[in-house]
């Protein structure tokens, strides 16, 4: 199976990001079809995993609030996160700094108050009832 490996790679070539191939089909990686093939639950669950391993890393290296949050805030956070991105997050300045003094429900106000709260609507709304509860909905 390593030799078909190793010979699918040198034929195919790999691609960390989306591209077209030859005949304008979308594709990545060794040569996935994204148009025709997509991906399974199992794939998509896998790189959900390794997205979510990756948000926890970055908000614990720039956060150091974030490992003392309970884990509905936690969660709550990296969900926000994983919307905007890291960077983007950071722009919500208000809400981390009632995060970082354990103001809970003033990050919930701030969290509500945002642009971003009137763009995605019930994901705001369930995200900031969990910042300000500490519980899962």
């Amino acid at each position: 199976m390593s030799e078909l490996v190793d010979m699918l790679k040198k034929h195919e070539g790999v691609r960390l990001f989306p591209y077209h191939d030859t005949v304008g089909k979308l594709t990545i990686g060794v040569g996935r079809n994204l148009d025709d093939s997509g991906i399974s639950v199992d794939e998509a669950d896998f790189l959900l995993t390794n997205d979510i391993h990756h948000f926890h890393g970055e908000l614990r290296r720039t956060y150091p609030w974030f490992h003392l949050l309970m884990a509905a805030r936690q969660d709550a956070v990296t969900d926000l996160a994983f919307n905007v991105g890291v960077a983007g997050f950071a722009k919500f300045k208000a809400t981390i700094a009632a995060i970082a003094r354990a103001d809970y429900a003033g990050a919930s106000r701030h969290m509500l108050a945002s642009q971003w709260a009137m763009q995605v609507g019930a994901r705001a709304t369930d995200l900031a009832k969990m910042m300000e509860t500490g519980e899962y909905l």
